[in-house]
């Protein structure tokens, strides 16, 4: 019998197009030593990291022209399916160039490509088709301007009349329509103090669950209960894209907080930006990752 589907949805999915050079010199042509391609945005990453852990997923959201075709082909290359609805407009680029002599990596953001209301239609029908008996929905990152910011919240509500739970993780004005369709779990991108933005106004407002970030510790906030949870020791920089799909498993089959925290933050500190995972290390660091009940 096939698994129930996890359904990843970014808007606003990017190629990224990285180049490696000797030295950058203002104001002169450089030849490129190497040059890489990977489907960007966090869905991507997320969607990724979900199927290396053998999880039934797809990849879903907008994309067109060449760059939409990388994006469809990259994922597909590692084997993560993907439904794109397709659109007229090409869709964005990341251009990274990396000056090997100092290390350092400059990048140039295109803008999102403009969305019709067709294309937005299209969109929906095409998810609330996809979501038919899914396990979840993952709404990532943000909203283009082209579209409507209650956008994720309306797809929030088509998965509640589906039965089927969400995890939003989103900020600005597409978190806060977002909240009140009462997702599975928020990981915000952004909290602006006390009220209905901090984690206790967002539980307040309905959502299941609400997951913070500072540093190398994580906390998770039910109507409930608080845990709090730390890896030991000196590691790289948390991975974000990584944090989210750590705790996707979690919300999708049950499981208890204190096992989503490993999960995620062994994650976060072992995943690549473009979705790949260092297995070995991840299981070295389950056991490292400290989790607490607070209060």
């Amino acid at each position: 019998m096939l698994r129930a589907m996890i359904v990843v949805v970014t808007l606003e999915p990017a190629v990224h197009v990285s180049y490696e050079t000797q030295r950058i010199v203002p104001g002169q042509s450089h030849p490129v030593g190497r040059v890489s391609y990977r489907a960007g945005g966090r869905g991507p990453a997320v969607a990724r990291m979900l199927h290396t852990f053998g999880h039934e997923v797809v990849a879903a959201g907008l994309a067109g022209g060449t760059a939409g075709e990388l994006i469809k082909a990259e994922l597909s290359r590692v084997g993560v399916p993907t439904q794109f609805t397709p659109i007229l407009m090409e869709s964005r680029r990341v251009v990274e160039v990396t000056d090997k002599t100092t290390g350092t990596t400059t990048s140039f953001a295109e803008p999102s490509p403009y969305i019709t209301t067709e294309e937005l239609g299209r969109l929906a029908a095409d998810y609330r088709a996809l979501i038919e008996g899914a396990s979840g929905a993952v709404l990532c990152g943000g909203v283009p301007d082209a579209l409507p910011p209650e956008t994720f919240a309306t797809f929030a509500t088509y998965a509640a009349e589906a039965g089927v739970p969400v995890v939003l993780d989103a900020g600005g004005s597409a978190l806060a329509h977002g909240v009140g369709r009462r997702p599975a779990l928020v990981i915000p991108e952004d909290l602006p103090g006390d009220g209905p933005g901090d984690p206790a106004g967002l539980v307040a407002a309905g959502v299941g669950a609400v997951v913070t970030m500072s540093g190398s510790a994580v906390t998770v906030l039910t109507g409930e209960q608080e845990w709090r949870a730390r890896l030991a020791g000196d590691h790289r920089a948390m991975s974000r894209d990584a944090l989210v799909a750590g705790f996707v498993p979690g919300v999708t089959l049950g499981w208890s907080w204190p096992d989503s925290l490993r999960h995620a933050l062994s994650l976060a500190a072992t995943a690549s930006l473009s979705g790949r995972v260092d297995l070995v290390t991840y299981e070295r660091l389950l056991p490292e990752v400290a989790v607490e009940s607070v209060g």
